[in-house]
């Protein structure tokens, strides 16, 4: 399985960006799907998860300004919709996936979110 992301940037804040993780060499579709952030000198925090058990849910920081979805027209993508970006949203973003019947996760291989004041 290997994850590709794409979609990272530079953007003043109040724009948005549109994050995209493209998922190749499935068989399964994932139980688990979410996007993490690690800013410069914090831990890895969890953004956003979409499950069939629980649910999507947002880190409040996010809430209502980041949607998180899965794939049109047939492609196995994931996608993080980020509107009214805040400096405070500068970081390394990564999606993440979880599939039957291991629950083995795995990560892409991050994409670069900047916003400037």
């Amino acid at each position: 399985v290997q994850l590709v992301e794409s979609g990272g940037g530079s953007v003043q804040a109040g724009g948005s960006l549109r994050l995209s993780c493209e998922a190749y060499g499935i068989t399964f579709r994932p139980t688990l799907t979410a996007w993490y952030r690690q800013a410069p000198g914090k831990q890895r925090e969890l953004v956003a998860s979409s499950s069939w058990r629980s649910g999507t849910t947002y880190a409040d920081s996010v809430k209502d300004r980041f949607t998180i979805s899965g794939a049109n027209g047939g492609r196995n993508v994931l996608i993080l919709q980020m509107n009214s970006l805040k400096p405070e949203d500068t970081a390394i973003y990564y999606c993440n996936l979880v599939f039957p019947p291991s629950g083995r996760a795995y990560w892409g291989q991050g994409t670069q979110v900047t916003v400037s004041s």
